[in-house]
C-alpha cells in the first residue's frame, strides 16, 4: 500500500480523481452499441448527480488536508453515503464489462468500431475510480484523522 501511495499522493489522488469522474460523466450519456449520445434518458443522469456527492467528498477531504482541521460528522455522513455510491460504481463497471463480453453475439450485427476502444477505456476509469475512491478513504484515515467522536468535546472551546 505504501508503494501505491508513492505514486499517487493525496494531491494527485484528488486531482486524478476529479478527472475520471468528469469523463465518466460525459461517457455515462455515450451508447456503447450506438455510438452515440443520450441526453434525454433520465437513467443517464443517475451517475452525475452521484458523482456529485464524490466531488464534495473530495472537496472536504482537500479543505480539511490544507487547514489541517478534524474530521467531522458532516464528513463523516459524506463518506458513509461514498460507501453505498462505490456499490453503484461497481454495478455501472459490472454493467460495461457484460456488454464487453456481449461483443462475440452480437457478430451478426453492425457494430461501430469505436465499441471496444471505449468500452475497455470506459471498464478501465471504473475500475481506476473505485482503485482511487478506496485510496482516497485511506488518504482521509492517515491525515485527516479517524472518526471519534467521543473526544471531540474536549477540543471545543465552550465560552464557559
Amino acid at each position: 500500500m505504501n508503494f501505491i501511495k508513492r505514486i499517487f499522493p493525496w494531491k494527485r489522488t484528488l486531482i486524478i480523481s476529479i478527472t475520471v469522474l468528469i469523463v465518466l460523466d460525459v461517457f455515462s450519456f455515450y451508447g456503447l452499441y450506438t455510438n452515440k449520445f443520450y441526453f434525454l434518458r433520465i437513467d443517464n443522469y443517475i451517475f452525475p448527480l452521484l458523482s456529485v456527492v464524490h466531488f464534495v467528498f473530495l472537496y472536504a477531504m482537500w479543505f480539511k488536508i490544507k487547514e489541517g482541521e478534524l474530521s467531522d460528522p458532516p464528513m463523516r455522513n459524506l463518506e458513509y453515503s461514498l460507501y453505498i455510491i462505490l456499490l453503484v460504481y461497481l454495478y455501472k463497471l459490472v454493467d460495461v464489462a457484460l456488454m464487453l463480453l456481449s461483443y462475440g453475439d452480437y457478430e451478426d450485427y453492425l457494430l461501430p468500431q469505436t465499441f471496444l476502444p471505449f468500452g475497455i477505456l470506459i471498464m478501465i476509469l471504473h475500475i481506476f475510480l473505485l482503485g482511487l475512491t478506496l485510496l482516497a478513504f485511506s488518504f482521509r484515515k492517515q491525515i485527516v484523522g479517524t472518526y471519534l467522536f467521543d473526544d471531540m468535546n474536549q477540543h471545543v472551546d465552550n465560552w464557559n
